[in-house]
């Protein structure tokens, strides 16, 4: 999503907010006005906020706040928050814009097998840059991507471990399951068993993941 949209759907909640705010009513009405706002809040911040980022970490805090005027206002400063620093370019970290140039590297690469007919190799750098990247989601959600005995994690693993903590969605991780099944066969030579359409697929999806999962 641009970010002009972004803060567009911000900028729209916050106005209701203002609103509800001048109108100083208590009645019940009133009441589940701040309820729902609150609730469009929350998932408006949920949906253009990064994954663990501080805007989702102050959420948390007052998701189970019980007085609704209180919780409006402390989410509505999140939002503010969310919504100013949007408009200043500063929500993407040095080293979510390191990792996204060197992952676009990769798959550039896997682009450029692809497009000359090495669909296997390609498959495999796909992969190989998907399973960094999920390395790295581990550390930026403080997953541990070694076993209790030392040995590093399979990328199975490590992608159950990020649904457990709500790095994403169930249907998220099932894909990258499923990308991952895609890598392993094209690197122990099941070269049969997909095209080369998958890998475009493949690729195109790993990018899309990367875009909107930063590490």
């Amino acid at each position: 999503m641009e970010v002009d949209k972004m803060v567009e759907q911000l900028d729209v909640l916050i106005a209701e907010y203002k609103d509800l705010i001048a109108e100083r009513s208590d009645t019940a009405l009133a009441s589940d006005r701040a309820k729902l706002l609150a609730s469009r809040l929350e998932a408006a911040i949920d949906r253009l906020a990064v994954p663990g980022s501080s805007y989702v970490q102050q959420l948390d805090l007052y998701r189970a706040e019980k007085r609704v005027r209180f919780k409006i206002r402390e989410i509505q400063s999140i939002a503010l928050g969310l919504r100013d620093d949007l408009k200043a370019g500063w929500t993407t970290s040095v080293m979510e814009l390191v990792h996204a140039d060197t992952h676009s590297d990769y798959l550039e690469m896997a682009e450029t097998l692809l497009a000359s007919g090495y669909k296997d190799p390609s498959a495999v750098i796909a992969g190989t840059s998907l399973e960094v990247h999920i390395r790295m989601l581990c550390a930026k959600h403080g997953v541990a991507i070694e076993l209790p005995n030392g040995a590093p994690k399979k990328a199975d693993v490590m992608n159950a471990d990020l649904r457990k903590v709500g790095a994403y969605n169930e249907a998220r991780k099932k894909q990258i399951t499923a990308w991952m099944d895609l890598r392993n066969k094209a690197a122990h030579g099941d070269y049969t068993s997909y095209d080369g359409h998958q890998v475009r697929m493949f690729i195109d999806g790993v990018r899309d993941f990367m875009l909107k999962h930063p590490a």
